[in-house]
């Protein structure tokens, strides 16, 4: 037996899924990107809905403090 450990194979890792792969780029097969791009949207789409959130409540609360003053 060899003393030299066995060699792993240069590769990548998927984005999406994780999993070992050789060749390019950052996904390893066009439904982990497809998956990948719906997943990104998703989280845009409820970064802009706790935007207006954060946004209308501090309308809100600009709002009832300049009636509430004299």
């Amino acid at each position: 037996m060899s003393d030299q450990p066995e060699r792993i194979p240069q590769h990548r890792h998927c984005r999406s899924c994780g999993k070992a792969f050789v060749g390019e780029g950052e996904f390893c097969g066009e439904e982990c990107r497809a998956s990948a791009g719906a997943g990104a949207k998703k989280k845009i789409r409820k970064l802009f809905i706790v935007w207006l959130v954060i946004v209308g409540a501090t309308v809100a609360i600009a709002a009832a403090y300049y009636l509430m003053t004299p």
